[in-house]
């Protein structure tokens, strides 16, 4: 989910975070992780953004991650194959605080080998450079800050006064999904107004989205029930397999199992519908 938040805000204000990450605001696109002709390592935290000149590779993680650096390192081979004349940056936002070392990490190292990235540690920014544009308000909850709360109500007022209405509720459900990282609930409710963040589209994803994997965990419950009832106990593997499975898939082993007279007949489906 935060990283959904992230991506959202990142392609809807990409001049702001150039401003943040880049020092000017330079018009941003998104590339497509396809246009390096390999499958991304991590499509769901993978942000990729172009000039003409330039990609900006961002990752934003809430734990820290031992692959990061390989990661980092991955991508920029990558990018450098597909536009050699372009200038690289590369930088991973942690977004909730730790007292982990990986967190630390801006390097990775073989011998004869070495590849630098930039970091930067929400818990460690202040919150006055959150503040003054749209696009980062959402993280300002997340800075180097005593009160949290009251944090968020300066980000309250900088919300009441934007004048575009989609805007500001787009913003106010970021940046209350975000604060859920550091604070309770309750709390964000009393300080944000509810009614403004239902009516954004980030809001309406989110429930699209519970409500698509809650129809998932169905049809997959229903699905292992009678497996289990037509050939016993579904070995562990397969059990795995039919968790990847989408809805559509989902429903169409639904129809293929009832002219199955075997347990190597799923095998064989699920081998097929990879």
């Amino acid at each position: 989910m935060f990283d959904t938040i992230c991506k959202f805000l990142i392609e809807s204000f990409s001049t702001d975070f150039a401003s943040w990450l880049l020092g000017e605001p330079i018009a941003l696109t998104e590339l497509n992780p396809s246009e390096l002709s390999l499958e991304p390592i991590r499509a769901d935290a993978l942000i990729l953004m172009q000039s003409d000149s330039l990609v900006l590779h961002v990752e934003f993680q809430t734990q820290p991650d031992p692959e990061i650096p390989f990661r980092m390192l991955d991508y920029r081979l990558r990018v450098y194959r597909r536009f050699p004349y372009k200038s690289m940056r590369q930088v991973v936002i942690y977004l909730q605080q730790t007292g982990s070392e990986l967190v630390q990490q801006t390097t990775f190292t073989l011998p004869s080998t070495r590849h630098e990235f930039e970091v930067i540690r929400l818990w460690e920014q202040p919150l006055e450079m959150f503040l003054n544009t749209p696009g980062l308000l959402p993280f300002a909850a997340l800075s180097r800050v005593a009160d949290r709360p009251e944090a968020l109500r300066r980000v309250a007022a900088q919300l009441e006064a934007m004048p575009d209405y989609r805007m500001q509720s787009n913003v106010t459900a970021a940046a209350a999904i975000l604060a859920g990282l550091v604070l309770e609930k309750g709390m964000i409710q009393q300080i944000l107004r509810r009614e403004i963040m239902q009516e954004s589209v980030i809001y309406q994803d989110i429930l699209q989205e519970g409500r698509q994997k809650g129809r998932q965990e169905e049809g997959r419950s229903l699905i292992l029930r009678l497996l289990t009832r037509k050939f016993g106990e579904i070995p562990p593997d397969l059990g795995s397999q039919l968790e990847q499975l989408s809805l559509t898939q989902l429903e169409e082993l639904g129809e293929a199992l009832l002219d199955f007279s075997e347990l190597q007949e799923l095998t064989s489906w699920l081998d097929n519908n990879r």
